[in-house]
């Protein structure tokens, strides 16, 4: 059982993860969300405060994110209209079982909301921000990700790695760190860097066997802190490490974050195209610009005898990519080379820069970095 002060300290960091559709602030910072209390083990209770003008989805959006939490079973919301009370909408500080939050706080009311609803900001510093995704697991994302920011660093480009795979954080094993980032007094949270390039990953603030089981609302906060609250300093390419499928994590990003395109990296089996198919229409709903398509292990190439099998049968990438309406930026052969390097926390294109995967990798982060430049200014290398 959550003990009752950590149960609401949750519910508020979930409740910090809802942006109010109009000021663009949290439900917690904009003062919508207050007087939080633990009624009875797992029984919440909290006013919504509301503007006249609110959309009425406000409350519903608060009610899903306390239930989204751990602990909880049920979730009572007051509905309160500005004016009502003066001086209840106050910022949200947590507090324990049977008190209510905002009791004895001396902070003024937040603003009321504003007029403009939120827009998708650009990460201070970054040039360009791109969404590596696939619609099934088991494809090979997180290696083309993890090699394809090798590579840019290798070519002289500044760049970093955000593992936004928060269910199964891959990027501290393949690159073979596993510190903890310095978080500086202002609250700024240093990335780690290996090989040239900057990385963020809950897998660094999790030990390696603790499962993360998140719901919606977590998933949206903790992808707004490694946008927001990491010092990414100057990039050139922030690549994005997404989790498979087209759900919370995908969403979020695009909400938060001025994003430039995605990829979508694929194999060569029709069960995986047409699940990345619908990831594709996905970012197109979104207005996301799809950059291309990239085919990982297509075809396993014998390091003895040199021979070419196709394992998971050849061509889907292509197929999916004029199917889609979309360019092909490449394959990727399934080889042994991949695997040592994943396995020793060292990517490919650092490892074995010469082996047909390596190969293919630097010239897939070339390709990359054209698409890129036709659609605007080109990145210089330092």
């Amino acid at each position: 059982m959550v003990e009752g002060r950590d149960l609401l300290e949750a519910i508020v960091e979930a409740l910090r993860s809802v942006v109010h559709p109009r000021s663009g602030q949290d439900l917690v910072t904009s003062g919508s969300v207050t007087e939080l209390k633990l009624d009875t083990p797992g029984r919440v209770s909290f006013v919504v405060v509301t503007q006249p003008d609110d959309p009425s989805e406000i409350v519903d959006m608060a009610r899903k994110a306390a239930e989204s939490v751990r602990g909880v079973e049920s979730v009572r919301v007051e509905v309160r209209r500005q004016g009502a009370r003066p001086g209840t909408a106050r910022p949200l500080p947590v507090v324990g079982q049977g008190t209510t939050a905002g009791e004895g706080s001396e902070r003024p009311a937040s603003p009321p909301p504003g007029s403009a609803p939120p827009q998708p900001q650009a990460v201070p510093g970054v040039r360009h921000v791109v969404a590596i995704s696939s619609g099934k697991g088991g494809v090979g994302k997180s290696t083309v990700a993890t090699n394809l920011a090798a590579a840019l660093a290798e070519r002289g480009y500044k760049v970093g790695l955000m593992d936004a795979d928060v269910y199964g954080p891959d990027v501290p094993m393949m690159f073979g760190v596993y510190s903890r980032p310095r978080v500086t007094p202002d609250e700024r949270v240093l990335p780690l860097e290996a090989y040239g390039v900057k990385l963020m990953s809950i897998g660094f603030l999790l030990d390696a066997d603790t499962p993360a089981i998140w719901r919606g609302p977590i998933v949206m906060g903790i992808i707004r802190q490694f946008l927001q609250q990491v010092e990414w300093g100057e990039l050139d390419y922030l690549l994005v490490d997404m989790p498979p499928g087209t759900g919370d994590a995908q969403l979020s990003l695009v909400q938060l974050a001025k994003v430039d395109g995605a990829l979508m990296v694929t194999t060569p089996q029709a069960l995986a195209t047409a699940d990345v198919l619908k990831g594709i229409k996905m970012f197109e709903r979104v207005e996301v610009r799809v950059l291309g398509v990239i085919e990982n292990m297509s075809g396993f190439i014998c390091p003895r005898c040199g021979q070419r099998t196709e394992v998971f049968g050849s061509g889907g990438g292509r197929k999916l990519a004029a199917t889609a309406g979309v360019p092909f930026l490449g394959e990727v052969p399934l080889g042994e080379a991949v695997v040592a390097a994943s396995d020793t926390g060292s990517p490919t294109v650092i490892a074995a820069p010469d082996s047909p995967e390596g190969k293919a990798f630097l010239q897939l982060a070339d390709k990359l970095a054209a698409v890129l430049e036709a659609a605007g200014a080109e990145a210089p290398r330092s």
